[in-house]
Formats: C-alpha cells, sequence, structure tokens
C-alpha cells in the first residue's frame, strides 16, 4: 500500500510565532518554525509543504479562503493539514466547509501557546491533525477542526476563551470525536450539505450586535450593504426602535439574517411583539438557526455568490 500523500499548508497565526524573552511579546521571528515539522510520529506519509501566505489570522480575508480552497481542489492530496491561526479559524473552516468539493479530509489546527512559550501546544496539535487527515476513517466528514486532541466540526466549532488550551468548543453538538495514539476516533458523522458554487467573495455584510436601548442610528446607515447580520438577544430579538431600522433595510432589499448573541441555543421567531422574533419574521427577516454572527456572515456571502434562494438556505 503506497503511502498517503499529505499536503500542508501553513499560514501563519500563533503556531508559528515565538515570544520574546524580554519584552513578553508575540510575533512572527523570521523563519515559520512549524513549517519545517514534516516527519509525524506514528503517521507513514509523504507531505507536501506549501506557505500561501504568513499572515496572523486577524489579517485574513475572504480572498486568502479563497485561494486556499483553490490550493485544495487543485491537489492530488489524500487529506490536507492547514495551520491557522485561532482568531478566524472557526471562519477559514467553516468557510471550506462551505464551499469546497472533494471529500479529502481537510484538517485545520494552530495554536494558543507560541511555539518557544512553556506548554507549546503547536507541535501537539500539528501531530493530532495530521493524524486525523490521514486516517481512512476521516473521509467524508467535512472540514474539521483538531485542537487539543479534540476533533471539531466547522459546522459547529467556536472559540470560546482568549488563552485557554480547551478555548474551541463545539457547545450545542459536541466534539465529534477525539485523537488517540493510534489516530482518530469518530464518536459521530456532521451532517455536510451541498457545496455553495462560490466564484465571488466581493460582498459587504457587516455584523451587528444587539444590546439594550438600540436605536436605528447604525443600521440605517447600512443600505448600501449586500446583506446584514445581527446578533439578536435571545432567541432572535432586538429592542423596537432598531427593529424597525431592521424592517426598513429589508423593504430597501437587503438581506437581513438573524442570529443570537448567546453564544449557544437557536434563533426562532417565537416573540411578536415588537422588535420580536415572530415580528422580525414576518418583516422576511432570515433565521440562522444554531450559526453564530461570523459563521452566518459567511453563509449569506456564500449563498449570494452562488445565486440561491435565500429563504431556502435559512430555512
Amino acid at each position: 500500500m503506497s503511502k498517503k500523500h499529505i499536503l500542508l499548508l501553513h499560514t501563519g497565526g500563533t503556531i508559528s510565532m515565538k515570544e520574546n524573552a524580554e519584552t513578553g511579546g508575540v510575533s512572527p521571528d523570521g523563519a515559520n518554525p512549524i513549517a519545517e515539522v514534516i516527519d509525524i510520529p506514528g503517521v507513514d506519509a509523504r507531505y507536501t509543504v506549501k506557505e500561501p501566505f504568513q499572515i496572523p489570522s486577524p489579517h485574513m480575508t475572504l480572498e486568502n479562503m479563497l485561494r486556499l480552497k483553490e490550493e485544495i481542489e487543485a491537489s492530488d492530496a489524500d487529506g490536507v493539514v492547514i495551520t491557522h491561526g485561532t482568531d478566524t479559524m472557526e471562519e477559514t473552516a467553516y468557510f471550506l466547509h462551505l464551499t469546497l468539493h472533494p471529500s479529502i479530509p481537510v484538517v485545520l489546527t494552530g495554536a494558543m501557546r507560541s511555539s518557544n512559550e512553556i506548554g507549546a501546544d503547536g507541535l501537539p496539535n500539528l501531530i493530532a491533525a495530521v493524524k486525523t487527515a490521514a486516517s481512512d476513517e476521516t473521509h467524508g466528514k467535512g472540514v474539521l477542526v483538531v485542537m487539543n486532541e479534540t476533533i471539531h466540526s466547522a459546522a459547529l466549532v467556536t472559540k470560546t476563551n482568549t488563552g485557554s488550551l480547551e478555548s474551541f468548543q463545539s457547545r450545542d453538538g459536541g466534539p465529534i470525536g477525539t485523537v488517540l495514539k493510534n489516530g482518530p476516533r469518530f464518536f459521530f458523522i456532521p451532517l455536510k450539505t451541498a457545496p455553495f458554487p462560490v466564484k465571488r467573495v466581493d460582498y459587504r455584510v457587516p455584523v451587528l450586535k444587539a444590546y439594550a436601548g438600540m436605536d436605528a442610528f447604525f443600521i440605517s446607515q447600512l443600505v448600501s450593504c449586500d446583506g446584514v447580520i445581527i446578533e439578536a438577544m435571545g432567541r432572535g430579538n432586538v429592542p423596537p426602535e432598531a427593529a424597525r431600522a431592521l424592517v426598513s433595510l429589508i423593504k430597501s432589499g437587503v438581506p437581513v439574517v438573524i442570529t443570537s448573541r448567546c453564544g449557544s441555543g437557536s434563533v426562532q421567531p417565537v416573540y411578536t411583539y415588537d422588535g420580536g422574533g415572530g415580528f422580525l419574521k414576518q418583516a422576511g427577516a432570515l433565521f440562522a438557526g444554531e450559526l453564530n454572527g461570523q459563521k452566518a456572515r459567511l453563509k449569506l456571502i456564500a449563498a449570494l455568490s452562488a445565486g440561491e434562494n435565500l429563504q431556502r438556505v435559512f430555512e
């Protein structure tokens, strides 16, 4: 049996950075140390290593994500591992989850601690990610995030803590597996929908968070946007002045998608009072289920690019 071919795509982030011993600051420092690792214990594979770009993850753009998609689709690899900064890792993972055609394993990983800090987690995370990508059991499970020896579906995972090694959690569905010494063990198979045929990503879709007393000021300035995401309160409710501004946006042809600022749970058009989710639904607002704001934004952009019926996409 021939060796598995694993494509390693290094994009930057904390996993590629070092801590300055004098200042404590963390930043890139010349060569990417993680890119030099091409021998993974317990994995019989050959590797193609590429560095499409080296950026902190807050610098990640949709154009960068599209480039990663194209790199993966052009490859003949049996599995792909992407090292990535953690701040936007869930967004890149979800974008690829929404748009990729291949069924080969695609796994993202990163680090909460830089390469020379005590307890650095980059190398263990990379090893766990490669074990997952090289496993026959991983095929057909969509794009995954592997952190802290835990396997998450890109559709469910989010960063929940600014510094904890256990930051990445799937609050609504839980992790789909774990990485053992001899490879991944899966608990269940996540749902995978048909990919969106994305051709362009230059859509302006901001994300706003609702708050007590929110009025029309910000919302009324968004009439030139291609869509708007509102992280509403609870199950999908906003203050009355904000709600009326959202209704005006909808009437002007701007799609408005409702998520929750709660961090877990599903939005539902239950409340019918002025500003409630039922009120917004009746006006034509779309509801994003369990998706958080950043993922709802990506789904809306993918749907707009693919020319999909938005009512069906956000049922």
